[in-house]
């Protein structure tokens, strides 16, 4: 069978293209860490490669003969919740099913394993039975690499760590040499939550950890090798700017990565023939593809926008605030750790993808049912009329801000919102748009892409900058710091034409005095001006 991008579950190296998972980690530090009898955190994003890499890390191992490791899904234990005893006999029948399938005694150690259990006192300290159990008839030191631990909850989590923390004093000999928790989070972000009421944080019921490894996405090196490996495979090359776009579109965020090269690859018959290089275009109409399908990956990371703590960070991004923020500094983690915003300051949503994503999913049921048809706006030329456009939306902002914008979570950000929807609701299926935004910007800016031919994105386009802000200082300082951004902003796309939105949040102002219209002069650029 033929080699592919993989979108799917742990990376097959018979059958995927494939970095080696213990290439993207500091094997040195992760070895020291296991000879020197370490527990420690190895966590990141969701589809980010933390299974392939775990059990990679197995083989690798067990190929040396130095210890026996085992890799460990626990994931199966969150449907006990609380029930600390049903979680516990799910985690030993997921130590049982792994043993099954990655060791090939697995039979000596079942009966190890079953007459520990038998032996146990107490059924919730089941667990740890096993694993001294295990750790005393071994003839090597047991190193176990637990997988989504932070799939579960309150009690039953509660449980798990204490149980490992019991069993630390007596490693090797009684207890895993080392072992590794992996899940989305670090452990010190568990909000442990007993069925008494008791809050307890991650950190204090497992004090034990030494380290917290963070699995990083791909390198632009690592995604060039990725496409590198197609091109060996099948003799199909890329053209010039392909990676680029690839890295703008994704910083390396693993899956994304594969979807959006499989997508320009392998979806469509027609891409499959290789003699014809993968080209620009065909990765920009992969992008959008992904972002309308909504594949799992994305309407994940769309759950999590309902979340409290997660809005609070986002929201102040999407509105292109631009002052200091005073966000929690376990929030801005906690999102760091979904993948939601980049590493880096100041904060800003991971990648472009989910730049557009963000957006899109949180206007979604507005877009749907906003009365708006794309032929009303277009000219008998086939060019988008932007002032009848603006026009309109200006009108419909006055007329339905208030009630609208009372149904967004994300209030701070409703207007650019509402704006984003009514736009992405004519602009769909014929244009494109491109959102810039983040914290300090002090703005959000929109570059509109329009075909004019039937070369659609290929052939002569209409482009239109659209700068967004938020009145904060007055209308006069609003307006001469909005007009040079949106003049440079503008030079920057090579626009065709510049529109610089202003709305003013003050209920005290009369609607009379918020709407207007105006041209200005920025250096020899034209920009409208529309108060709102």
């Amino acid at each position: 069978m033929d080699k592919f991008f993989n979108t799917a579950g742990p990376n097959q190296p018979d059958i995927h293209y494939t970095l080696l998972p213990k290439d993207r980690v500091n094997w040195p530090e992760l070895s020291g860490l296991m000879a020197a009898r370490k527990y420690f955190i190895l966590h990141a994003p969701r589809q980010t490669g933390k299974t392939s890499l775990l059990i990679n890390l197995m083989d690798f191992i067990n190929a040396q003969g130095q210890y026996r490791a085992l890799y460990i899904n626990i994931e199966a234990a969150q449907a006990a919740r609380s029930d600390v005893l049903m979680a516990s006999s799910a985690m030993v029948q997921a130590l049982a099913g792994a043993a099954r399938l990655y060791w090939k005694d697995f039979h000596s150690w079942s009966q190890i394993a079953l007459a520990s259990l038998q032996r146990a006192a107490n059924g919730k300290d089941r667990l740890t039975t096993v694993l001294q159990s295990w750790s005393r008839a071994s003839d090597k030191p047991l190193i176990i690499f637990l997988d989504e631990v932070d799939a579960l909850v309150g009690d039953t989590l509660i449980s798990l760590l204490r149980q490992i923390r019991a069993g630390y004093a007596q490693r090797p000999e009684a207890f895993p040499q080392s072992m590794v928790l992996c899940g989305v989070r670090d452990v010190r972000d568990y909000r442990l939550h007993r069925s008494d009421g008791e809050i307890i944080t991650g950190g204090s019921a497992f004090n034990i950890k030494s380290e917290s490894i963070r699995l990083a996405d791909f390198s632009q090196a690592d995604v060039k090798a990725l496409l590198q490996q197609h091109t060996d495979a099948t003799g199909q090359t890329f053209e010039s700017g392909v990676l680029e776009e690839i890295w703008a579109d994704t910083q390396g965020q693993p899956w994304l990565v594969n979807a959006l090269a499989y997508e320009a690859c392998f979806r469509k018959p027609e891409q499959r023939d290789r003699t014809v290089p993968v080209t620009v275009e065909q990765m920009r109409q992969a992008r959008e593809s992904l972002i309308l399908r909504r594949d799992t990956h994305l309407d994940q990371l769309a759950d999590k926008l309902r979340e409290p703590r997660v809005r609070h960070v986002v929201e102040p991004i999407l509105a292109g605030l631009g002052g200091a923020e005073d966000l929690p500094d376990d929030d801005i983690q906690y999102c760091r750790d979904l993948g939601l915003i980049g590493l880096g300051r100041p904060l800003a949503i991971a990648n472009r993808i989910y730049q557009e994503v963000i957006p899109r999913q949180l206007t979604w049921s507005t877009q749907e049912t906003m009365v708006q048809e794309q032929t009303w706006y277009l000219t008998p030329a086939g060019q988008l009329d932007m002032d009848k456009l603006l026009d309109a939306f200006q009108q419909f902002f006055r007329e339905h801000s208030e009630s609208w914008l009372q149904r967004y979570a994300y209030h701070e950000a409703g207007p650019q919102l509402l704006l984003q929807a009514f736009l992405q609701r004519i602009v769909n299926g014929g244009g494109r748009i491109a959102r810039e935004y983040g914290l300090g910007r002090g703005r959000t800016d929109l570059f509109l892409q329009w075909p004019l031919s039937a070369q659609g994105f290929l052939g002569p386009m209409q482009q239109v900058v659209l700068e967004l802000k938020i009145q904060h200082k007055g209308k006069v300082a609003t307006l001469a710091t909005g007009l040079a951004q949106t003049a440079r902003y503008a030079d920057q796309c090579g626009a065709d034409s510049a529109h610089l939105l202003i709305f003013d949040r003050d209920p005290s102002v009369p609607w009379d005095d918020k709407i207007y219209r105006q041209e200005h002069s920025q250096g020899a650029r034209t920009i409208n001006v529309w108060g709102m």
